[in-house]
């Protein structure tokens, strides 16, 4: 083993610090290490567990509303209102808001808090934690990938209806005409918004199997969405924090000028009646449930690694706990905000519906002698079609003309946003202001969701040492590139149907199985009692027993049961999708085929086997190159730069005269956690203190115990120096390269 001087040249800024030396009063010289606790009102301007160049928030709204923009997405536009509608009405708040206290948030306070404790992205945490645990950070950044993909799509589509939204009349609000005046017979037997989603903007294939071409509108439109979304985020959070400040606001705005408009519009308050009116028998039902649990899993966007990055860049001393319990206050009132408001209009469609319904029927009753005229009143139409049978009413083809029919239609996703809610904004006064601002609205929601989710990938790529070379902007423009050219796929007629696939199986199952593993990881790896005095270390706030059982036993329950349960309804039902049926102009639900579930098969694999391929492959030492291995085990120690070579380099001071091996001649620094007590896990760069042994009778059991500074020769304390007890021979120091 060679010897190496220390000099006094400093090298990449990470240089040993200078030792002092103090007289003793007995003709000997001690060595004394300083050890100072870094100031905490600023990230910028202290050293700091992780990276210690790591980007920070510019304030505490900025990192806020980026959370905010982030969960509150088009999920609690279109998803929680058809949820409310099919799982009971206002009974679904039960479930919801139970999940919610029992899985949502605690998951959501493990991710925030242990990203703002270790300062690094989803790879850093995981590696830190257990070098065996890595995979959990790649799989989480594979998973992001298949969902970024396919995210943005949802923005280019958006982006086209914005775009058509400047038209008058709206292009949706009505049928085209052949050369001949006659309507076209496709959208004649469909509907006008139906005709111009499936035909004018998708231009939908019949099958999977027969996509078309490509669709050139639909790949300008999403360069343009990936071309945005890179300049918002090629710089991290120096460029996104400067926009969330739109993308979280501006849709508070749109949905409170909707809500004021939609309470007044006629039949606003039936469509309100038939969503939350409550029934509770629904409640028997595991599936509604299931449902909630769900719902609260991806409304938060758990386990995507953006909540770890955006608690990363968090000071030490964030209050994470108050900011987990207000984000998830505002998720669910948003949500229910957003029912109201879609309803309130759901509810003047319908009730336009059920207008132009009797009017058809009078029609057709006057032209049979049933009614005198047209303009007769409610009460004497009611009597009339009481008095028809079922047979004489499909002999004149009368139509039913219900209310609570007209609600059951409402649709959940691209069905609610771009068929069901554009009919009816083509029956409000000016529907043009309100079709822009409602697109306006989904492009805000869309943006601030699909920056999250970039920047979840995006800093878990950064924690690799060799793509952190690399300048921020040329990463973000070829992953952005990337996902432009795979986003092809999505562009042909088939489009929509490859959405629905990447939908169903790219972000479900992979998720979940991240999410139990993260959980699993912290509370039972890491240690539920660690992480609990990290919490309070950081924030002076104690989690007590609800925290204790929600992330012990109830979270892990919870996902294990959404996992368990995904797994048989996907296998128990045939997975289908809904292809478009020119000819008779409705949705008919097609089965995959065979080629297509392969290649969904293939995705759930890639977001799920990394964790037991680098679990194996670290427990057994497969791998003679490890670029993470090694630097997620010295992440774990919480040091200034100026001690930080000293412990990356595993290095032994010690007398050149004596052996490296004899313990009283050699101190060994080891890798982990400064410790002030057994539990007391702050570190020095949190406020800690170093853990020490003052003679050779303490603990016995040292190495079972997580001592990260461990000297084998002894030292005291004395304020805040460390004593070396005085050695025979003048000192001298030199470095040993291992």
């Amino acid at each position: 083993m060679a010897a190496t001087k220390i000099i006094d040249a400093p090298r990449n800024g990470h240089e040993m610090a200078p030792l002092n030396t103090r007289a003793r009063g007995d003709g000997t010289h001690g060595v004394t290490i300083v050890l100072t606790a870094p100031q905490r009102n600023s990230v910028s301007s202290v050293e700091i567990p992780g990276d210690p160049e790591r980007a920070a928030w510019s304030g505490k709204m900025q990192f806020f509303l980026s959370i905010i923009g982030y969960s509150v997405g088009l999920g609690n536009i279109w998803r929680f209102p058809y949820l409310c509608q099919q799982n009971g009405g206002g009974a679904f708040l039960i479930p919801f808001m139970v999940m919610l206290i029992l899985e949502g948030i605690p998951l959501f306070l493990i991710e925030l808090g242990i990203g703002q404790r270790m300062r690094l992205g989803a790879l850093g945490v995981w590696n830190t934690i257990h070098p065996w645990l890595g995979g959990i950070g790649i799989s989480s950044c594979i998973v992001t990938l298949f969902v970024a993909l396919y995210y943005n799509v949802i923005i280019t589509w958006v982006f086209y209806y914005l775009f058509n939204s400047f038209r008058y009349p709206l292009p949706w609000g009505s049928c085209p005409t052949n050369g001949n005046g006659s309507v076209v017979e496709e959208c004649a037997r469909s509907s006008e918004t139906a005709y111009f989603w499936y035909r004018t903007t998708l231009d939908a294939a019949p099958s999977m199997e027969e996509p078309g071409g490509l669709k050139w509108w639909i790949v300008l439109c999403l360069m343009l969405s990936w071309t945005i979304v890179f300049f918002i985020v090629m710089k991290g959070i120096q460029s996104s924090g400067k926009v969330v400040y739109f993308t979280s606001l501006f849709p508070y705005v749109v949905l409170t000028i909707f809500f004021v408009r939609g309470i007044t519009l006629r039949g606003a308050s039936a469509g309100l009646m038939h969503m939350y009116t409550p029934k509770v028998e629904k409640l028997s039902d595991p599936t509604v449930w299931l449902d909630a649990a769900t719902q609260v899993f991806y409304s938060f966007g758990l386990a995507f690694g953006s909540l770890i990055a955006f608690g990363s860049y968090n000071t030490p001393k964030n209050n994470c706990v108050r900011d987990v319990l207000l984000v998830s206050v505002c998720n669910a009132v948003t949500a229910i905000y957003a029912s109201v408001v879609i309803f309130a209009i759901l509810g003047f469609k319908a009730t336009v519906n059920v207008d132009r319904c009797i009017d058809l029927n009078k029609d057709i009753l006057v032209r049979h002698s049933f009614l005198p005229y047209k303009n007769v009143t409610m009460e004497k139409y009611e009597e009339v079609m009481a008095g028809i049978n079922a047979t004489e009413s499909k002999l004149l083809e009368l139509e039913e003309c219900s209310l609570s029919t007209q609600l059951d239609n409402a649709a959940e996703g691209t069905g609610l946003a771009f068929i069901v809610f554009t009919q009816a904004i083509v029956e409000l006064p000016g529907a043009p202001f309100w079709a822009v601002l409602f697109f306006t609205m989904l492009l805000s929601l869309g943006l601030g969701s699909q920056i999250g989710i970039l920047e979840g990938m995006l800093c878990t790529l950064f924690d690799i040492d060799i793509i952190k070379r690399v300048k921020k902007q040329h990463v973000t423009g070829v992953v952005c590139l990337f996902c432009f050219i795979v986003g092809f796929i999505f562009c042909t007629g088939a489009g929509e149907y490859w959405l629905k696939m990447f939908d169903s199986f790219a972000g479900t199952i992979g998720l979940v199985v991240v999410a139990l593993m993260e959980m699993i990881s912290v509370v039972y790896i890491y240690g539920h009692e660690r992480f609990t005095e990290d919490i309070y270390q950081m924030t002076g706030y104690r989690p007590g027993l609800y925290w204790q059982l929600t992330w012990r036993y109830i979270g892990p329950a919870i996902m294990a049961c959404i996992l368990v349960s995904s797994v048989v309804f996907m296998i128990i039902k045939n997975p289908t999708y809904g292809a478009w049926n020119a000819e008779l102009g409705l949705v008919e639900q097609t089965n995959y085929p065979s080629w297509v579930m392969v290649i969904a098969l293939c995705m759930i694999l890639a977001g799920v086997l990394p964790m037991p391929i680098v679990f194996l492959m670290r427990s057994f030492q497969c791998l003679k190159v490890d670029l993470d291995i090694h630097q997620g085990s010295i992440r774990r120690n919480e040091t200034t730069a100026s001690t930080k070579e000293m412990i990356d380099n595993d290095d032994e001071i010690a007398s050149p005269d004596m052996p490296p091996q004899d313990s009283l001649a050699a101190t060994r620094f080891t890798i982990g956690d400064f410790e002030d007590d057994e539990n007391d896990f702050s570190g020095p760069a949190l406020g800690g203190h170093v853990k020490t042994h003052s003679d050779a009778s303490d603990d016995d059991d040292d190495d079972d115990k997580p001592v990260t500074m461990r000297p084998t020769m002894l030292m005291r304390v004395t304020g805040t120096h460390l004593d070396v007890p005085k050695l025979k021979k003048p000192f001298r120091m030199e470095v040993y390269d291992l």
